[in-house]
């Protein structure tokens, strides 16, 4: 098995950087919400298992080949958002920013399975 790839680990790295950075706030936000949240547990909830999986990302930047099978799930965790937040917006339901934000969750996503195919051992790489 060949060593992992310095991409891979970057790409998880920085998407654990910006999950945190992007997420964390939001802990302090939920009276700015406009309008504001009728089910605050379900706010809460979502920061806190988005947060959760920022740990996972960094899991599998520290550890390419031992957490590799994570990946897969990684890239539904990013559609999970990614794709609703784009059939949303083209229905007029959610505003640009939404879009923005769940652009970048497709393309992080694109990312992730990218990681997931370059990091494949030598082996499965071969056609025979």
């Amino acid at each position: 098995m060949k060593t992992p790839t310095p991409f891979s680990r970057r790409v998880y790295l920085a998407a654990a950087i910006y999950g945190f950075v992007v997420l964390a706030p939001q802990y302090f936000l939920e009276a700015s919400l406009v309008p504001p949240t009728t089910h605050p547990e379900q706010f809460y909830g979502f920061v806190g298992i988005a947060l959760a999986w920022q740990f996972v990302f960094v899991m599998i930047a520290r550890d390419v080949a031992r957490y590799r099978m994570l990946m897969p799930v990684t890239v539904l965790e990013k559609l999970a958002f990614g794709l609703p937040a784009l059939i949303l917006y083209l229905q007029g339901r959610v505003t640009a920013p939404v879009l923005a934000v769940g652009l970048i969750d497709l393309a992080l996503g694109t990312l992730f399975a990218a990681s997931f195919i370059l990091s494949r051992p030598d082996e499965q790489k071969t056609i025979r």
